[in-house]
């Protein structure tokens, strides 16, 4: 970890090296007058919209709707099973495996055609308060069990003592993205009335501690965060139910599951705060958390170290090296899928546009976790046997 100090404030950095992008826009979270105490850039730090995806921002009494994202609640979810990956064939993944998935999960921009069953959305939340879930409630019920697109992904791993995992990264679909939209925009609006100005021009308006709109923002987006669980909950489930009829004698361990895109409220340095999450993990002492990796590469199972530096985070994954633009149009379809079968993995990277996903545009996972070692020690690590990719 390094320190630089930027607008007399400290920005604690865990890499050697951040884009002139991203590092523009650190430069300009540290003009904000409610910016607390430091600010934190994990190892897998690369651009985003206002703040850079691998930032940590602590403020005072302000929530920023650009500071938690689109994807709201994005996260990551794994399960171990009691079968050996060395004991399932690439016949079976292929032929037997792979197309349930592909049928009973949509992927993509695909929902379901029928509407899912109410009781599997989150419940205890006053939707007749929230304007855009409210909006949005029938149409949610088609989302909900469906991986999306980008970087989501689902893959069937090995540890390396050969046990079988399952693992999902997925957030709250199209519904994460009009509430983080709607808000920004409200935000921005807001601002300006408030002669504010100056988080506008970064692409960061906020929204302040009891004004209305952050108590709207406050209630929908813990919504989106319950969502994108029972999301990656009923993806899961659908997954365990096709492995338990294909693999018979096949037993699950609880699922572990955690977000890398919100905003919460917790105490650090002796005062309570709202702390942002963009592309960053949780990482309290004791706290297992999920580190994957890219494309044909390792994932890792980890265990939070609690340092207070990092507001107790770490990263999210790897991080983009390259833009998607410039991945589709630079990297070689054909190396990259040498790479993905000379490993001996199942995947789709069929067509130069899905080199956008291909390993060769992240960084190195395993360098990302060197640069991060005072922040989580590594429990398990896990090698792809089969990738869904959105």
């Amino acid at each position: 970890m390094r320190v630089k100090v930027i607008n007399k404030k400290p920005v604690k950095i865990w890499t050697e090296r951040v884009e002139a992008s991203a590092m523009k826009q650190i430069e300009n979270l540290t003009k904000l007058p409610f910016l607390y105490h430091h600010l934190a850039i994990m190892p897998d730090v690369h651009a985003g919209m206002g703040m850079p995806i691998g930032g940590v921002l602590a403020c005072v009494d302000s929530v920023i709707p650009n500071a938690v994202g689109v994807d709201i609640g994005c996260g990551m979810c794994a399960v171990k099973t009691n079968w050996k990956a060395s004991q399932l064939s690439r016949d079976i993944i292929i032929k037997k495996i792979m197309p349930k998935i592909y049928e009973r999960i949509p992927v993509g921009a695909a929902h379901h055609k029928q509407a899912q069953d109410i009781n599997l959305l989150p419940q205890d939340h006053e939707i007749e308060r929230m304007e855009v879930v409210a909006r949005r409630y029938a149409a949610i019920r088609h989302e909900i069990g469906t991986l999306g697109g980008g970087n989501h992904f689902i893959e069937l791993q090995r540890d390396e003592e050969d046990n079988l995992w399952i693992m999902i990264h997925s957030g709250s679909r199209n519904l994460g993205k009009q509430v983080g939209e709607h808000y920004n925009k409200l935000a921005s609006t807001l601002n300006h009335r408030w002669h504010a100005d100056f988080a506008n021009e970064i692409n960061l308006p906020f929204l302040p501690v009891g004004s209305n709109e952050f108590n709207n923002y406050w209630r929908e987006m813990q919504f989106c965060i319950d969502f994108a669980l029972c999301n990656r909950k009923l993806m899961m489930d659908r997954i365990e139910d096709i492995l338990a009829d294909t693999l018979k004698g096949i037993e699950f361990e609880p699922m572990i599951n955690i977000a890398h895109n919100y905003a919460a409220w917790e105490n650090h340095f002796k005062k309570n705060v709202i702390v942002h999450r963009k592309g960053a993990t949780l990482a309290r002492k004791g706290t297992i958390g999920i580190i994957p990796g890219s494309q044909g590469t390792a994932s890792y199972i980890v265990e939070g170290l609690g340092n207070p530096d990092s507001f107790f985070s770490c990263s999210h994954g790897a991080g983009r090296r390259m833009s998607r633009r410039d991945a589709i149009r630079k990297l070689d379809l054909a190396a990259e899928q040498r790479r993905l079968d000379n490993l001996g993995v199942v995947h789709s990277m069929t067509n130069q546009n899905k080199l956008d996903e291909a390993a060769s545009a992240y960084k190195n996972i395993d360098t990302v976790l060197r640069n991060e070692m005072d922040l989580v020690q590594i429990v398990t690590k896990l090698m792809p046997l089969a990738v869904v990719k959105g």
